[in-house]
This record gives structure tokens, sequence and C-alpha cells, in this order.
């Protein structure tokens, strides 16, 4: 049996830099330093996949200066294609992110810039390339580019071109208030994007902002999907394929920062899916989530998001490690 070409993943979304806090429980104006990692959900996906050993194409506009400069070399250093990177003059954003000791994290601001004057809310719909899609299996987006006239207009172009080249949409939903200048009609937006896409991850949170908090309230409202996930962290997650469904209840791990491991967990997701055809999906589902979790809690184990997701040899030890 001849083994399956190799899909092309894209990911669209934004690129930037978290600025974790380096003191924890304490508020953003009694924070004394900063220490900057690479970030952005889909960036984190896309260094994820290629980690996995997966073809990831990123799309999205950073700054043209020397924040972004050093985030499109980390792209190249990561394997990931950069052909559909745009630069814009507005500046790469940074996002201040205070933590907790028990290494959740919450974004505070964007260092004193407006959420819509920074590069990625200037992703252009003209300048995006339909040979990506025409080339590609799977397009990855969130939510957060919604929030700006341009980027939003990007965003409904690339599903356009996704739908016109029969690529399969991953939507993360990745709910971040503070992106939005306004979160009036925000809600209906994204239940409006959900319409449009094939697999659906949310947070619990997110679930129960939707209105949808389990799998078969989400089903029922959107019977298209083929497949969806909801994380609980620590918990695990909640999971329908097809017409199959389950739950994982996630591995034990010391964590040091969750940043970015529910991107992770979308890329193994991501990179399971793409090695399989559609025919084994299913019943193939309940390894595809272990995987993913496992992937997911590596990624805790030391701080920031790019360059945390493990190599495909350290993921098979620790589920070898945690069999019965």
């Amino acid at each position: 049996m001849q083994p399956l070409p190799q899909p092309t993943i894209l990911c669209l979304g934004e690129m930037l830099w978290d600025c974790l806090a380096d003191q924890v429980d304490v508020p953003e104006s009694a924070v004394e330093s900063w220490k900057a990692f690479p970030g952005g959900a889909p960036a984190n996906v896309a260094c994820a996949l290629t980690h996995l050993g997966s073809v990831c194409t990123f799309i999205g506009c950073i700054g043209d200066d020397a924040p972004g400069e050093t985030l499109f070399q980390l792209l190249k250093e990561n394997q990931v294609g950069t052909e559909g990177v745009q630069r814009s003059l507005f500046p790469t954003r940074h996002v201040h992110v205070i933590r907790s000791s028990k290494g959740e994290r919450e974004f505070a601001s964007f260092g004193g810039f407006p959420a819509d004057r920074c590069a990625d809310a200037f992703l252009r719909a003209d300048d995006l390339n339909p040979a990506l899609f025409k080339n590609a299996s799977y397009l990855v987006i969130g939510s957060s580019m919604l929030a700006f006239e341009f980027s939003a207009e990007a965003v409904e172009m690339a599903l356009d071109f996704a739908d016109h080249y029969f690529v399969k949409v991953f939507l993360d939903v990745n709910w971040r208030p503070i992106f939005w200048t306004s979160t009036e009609g925000a809600l209906d937006i994204v239940l409006g994007l959900i319409e449009r896409v094939d697999f659906l991850k949310v947070s619990e949170e997110e679930a129960v902002w939707l209105g949808l908090p389990t799998v078969e309230a989400i089903h029922e409202r959107f019977d298209h999907l083929e497949g969806i996930f909801i994380t609980k962290g620590e918990a695990g997650c909640d999971w329908q394929v097809g017409h199959q469904t389950g739950t994982h209840a996630g591995f034990t791990v010391p964590v040091v920062d969750t940043t970015g491991a529910g991107d992770t967990f979308v890329a193994a997701l991501l990179h399971q899916f793409s090695q399989h055809t559609l025919a084994t999906w299913e019943s193939q589902a309940p390894q595809f989530v272990a995987y993913a979790s496992a992937v997911a809690a590596l990624s805790t184990l030391s701080p920031g998001a790019i360059g945390n997701a493990p190599t495909p040899n350290q993921v098979n030890d620790f589920l070898k490690s945690r069999s019965p």
C-alpha cells in the first residue's frame, strides 16, 4: 500500500510576542519585568505542526519592524512556509500576559497600543495567494482576526478559497475579548463562522459562551461538523468524530506554563487527521485525541508557546510510559 501524500496545512491569523510577567499572582500594574516569547495561536499551531513532521505554511501580517523580522526568521527556522506572510507599517503586536503560580495565564493588554492598530489586524484579502489553497488539504483559523475590518475580509476570502479548492477548515475559536474593540455582536459573528468550517475546537469556557456547553449541543446546532473537541484543561477533552463520541481524561504533568497548550493540541490533532484516510477517522479517533492530549501536556513543561512542541519520539515515549 502506497503511503499517503504529505498534505500541506495552512495556518491563518496572528503572530505576535507574548510578554509573560516574571512575577506571578500579581496584577499587570504590579509586574516589574516581562519576558518576551514568540506566539500567536495560528503561528503556534504552524510551528508545532512542523515539529511533529507535517508540512505547513503560515498566512498572516507582521510588522515591518525588528520584532516582526525576528518572528519572520523564526518561522523559517521552524521550517514553516512563509509564502503567505505579509508585512505592515503598523507595529508587531505585543501581548502582556499575567500568570498564576498554577501556570494559568491571562491576556492583560497590548502594552499601550489599541487592539486595532497592530500589524496582524491589517492582513490584506487582495494579497492572499490562491495557489497556497490549491495545494493545501487543511486550513486552520481562529476568531481573533474577525475583530478587525481588513483581517476579517481576508478570513472570508480564505474561506472562499477553501470552499473552491475543497480544503477542510479547522476552527479553534480561541476567544480573546481583548482583541475586540467592541464585543457586541461577536457571538453571532463566531457562530456564523462555525457554519463554514469542518472541525471545531473550543475550551469548556468557550462552549458555555457559545451557549452550546456540550458536544451534543454543538452537534445538534451544527450537524455538518466532522469533528468537535471541547478541551477542559487538566480534566481532558470531550470529543465527537463522525458518529463516535468519547472523553479523554488528559495527562497530569508538572505544569510550568499553559500558554500555547491548546494550540499544540490542535496541531497534534491535525497531524493525526492528515496522516490517515477519511474512512479510518472514526475508528482511530480515540488514538488521535490521546496523542493530541500527550502533545499538549508535554508543551506545558516549559514557558512560552513556539518551540515547546515535542518531537514525535518524545510523544511516543511519553505515551508508552503512561500506557497500562
